[in-house]
């Protein structure tokens, strides 16, 4: 699950840096290919409300911190977008389906993400993986649904 796949990078990643001192050591982040990849830029106080609609169509109202991804704000609302490579584009379990005028504003999709939006479950026109979506403040009042299932295949 989840968990060991956690367990497993932090001990792959505790390796890698343990390495770095010795002789003939490349350097950590060619050890492993998402680390640096990560935008550790503080987000904002800043918070803008936002919908995710689930499977089922229950809407949930969330306020969302200006900056963070649309897959770490459903994480901190408890909303059901799993999210298995925690964003190192390596999966598809956070896709989400955005409304038109949503998904036109956005950057267009790099190629991984496409690659990757190409094993989801109930893909659309205008889904996107979660964990790419920045929240700003033009998508306030924007929401995001949740497909019916979701094609885990990291587990």
């Amino acid at each position: 699950g989840i968990h060991a796949h956690q367990m497993a990078m932090r001990m792959h990643l505790t390796r890698a840096l343990r390495t770095v001192g010795s002789v003939g050591a490349r350097p950590a982040a060619s050890l492993h290919p998402f680390v640096g990849s990560r935008n550790f830029c503080a987000p904002s106080n800043e918070k803008v409300p936002i919908v995710f609609v689930d499977g089922d169509g229950t809407e949930i109202p969330v306020n969302a911190t200006v900056g963070r991804s649309l897959l770490e704000v459903a994480h901190e609302n408890d909303i059901e977008l799993e999210g298995a490579c925690d964003g190192s584009l390596a999966c598809s379990t956070c896709h989400v389906i955005l409304e038109k005028d949503v998904f036109d504003q956005l950057p267009a999709p790099s190629d991984d993400e496409l690659d990757m939006l190409d094993l989801a479950f109930g893909l659309e026109d205008t889904s996107r993986l979660g964990c790419q979506i920045k929240v700003s403040p033009k998508l306030a009042g924007m929401r995001a649904r949740l497909p019916e299932g979701s094609n885990n295949m990291m587990s």
